[in-house]
């Protein structure tokens, strides 16, 4: 009995079965779809695999159309879970040659991090628990040692400095609390740490249990439908477009329509096949 009815479930195109089975399969090719993405990032569930891209902070000025290979507005980029320090190739390290790695049209890994605003450790206090995740490069490891008060940073060939001082991050007589990461946007001036031109997104470096991971692969486009209805509070430049409440590179919309165009077309494009062999027969 059981065998007729699997068997019927599966070929029947009567009554309301066949929108039933149309929706089970949907759910199983979804359900295959994020089973894959948590195993292949390690995140822990229910931290999502994934995240959308909001601002141009990474964005790269010679990037083709459409802006594939970059991380722009709109983009849905994968993140892999971090470990350990070891897990992270900074942009210094790869362009020094010392490691090899080479991500969104420049050299080093990219991390996605909650940034500790106030710098006080934390980043579930009030302050810290609802601010949207920062995706930006990796720049150098800044190593502290709170027995001496002294830092090194060995990309930059700086050691047992009583202080920092990196002109092209904009890092002038910097002297952070702790060992950590310093992160910097490739589309930004300087990195997140400094304070030359307005307060530091993230004063302290960032250390690795700030770290939700690093970024790998992209959809684009993609995540413009969410910022479409969720918005992306950014100001409108030269070349962009606003729809709805998100603002993004109009040539990034024109690859979103095209490709939404695309997957309404197929389905509609079988059902008339579908219906013309079908009069035809």
């Amino acid at each position: 009995m059981f065998k007729d009815a699997w068997h019927r479930f599966w070929h029947t195109k009567e009554g309301h079965i066949p929108v039933i089975r149309d929706v089970v399969i949907a759910f199983l090719i979804l359900l295959t779809i994020m089973v894959a993405l948590w195993g292949y990032t390690g995140q822990p569930f229910p931290q999502a695999p994934l995240v959308v891209i909001e601002s141009g902070s990474m964005m790269h000025k010679d990037a083709p159309f459409g802006k594939i290979g970059t991380i722009d507005p709109g983009d849905l980029v994968l993140v892999v879970a971090v470990h350990s320090k070891a897990d992270i190739v900074t942009y210094k390290e790869a362009k020094n040659g010392e490691k090899t790695c080479f991500t969104y049209g420049n050299y080093g890994d990219v991390l996605i991090y909650r940034p500790d605003t106030n710098g006080d450790g934390s980043i579930s206090d009030y302050i810290d628990k609802d601010r949207t995740p920062i995706i930006h490069r990796s720049i150098c490891w800044i190593e502290y040692n709170k027995d001496t008060k002294l830092y090194t940073v060995k990309e930059y060939g700086i050691i047992n400095a009583t202080s920092i001082t990196i002109e092209e991050l904009g890092l002038e007589n910097y002297k952070p609390k702790w060992s950590g990461f310093i992160t910097k946007g490739d589309n930004n001036p300087v990195c997140d740490q400094s304070n030359i031109y307005y307060s530091p997104i993230c004063p302290q470096p960032v250390p690795v249990n700030h770290i939700i991971g690093k970024a790998r692969g992209e959809i684009p486009w993609f995540g413009l439908i969410k910022l479409a209805f969720f918005g992306n509070n950014v100001e409108p430049q030269d070349g962009w477009t606003t729809i709805l409440f998100a603002t993004a590179p109009t040539d990034c919309w024109i690859c979103l329509g095209i490709c939404l165009s695309i997957l309404i077309l197929i389905p509609f494009s079988l059902d008339i096949y579908d219906y013309l062999k079908k009069k035809k027969d």
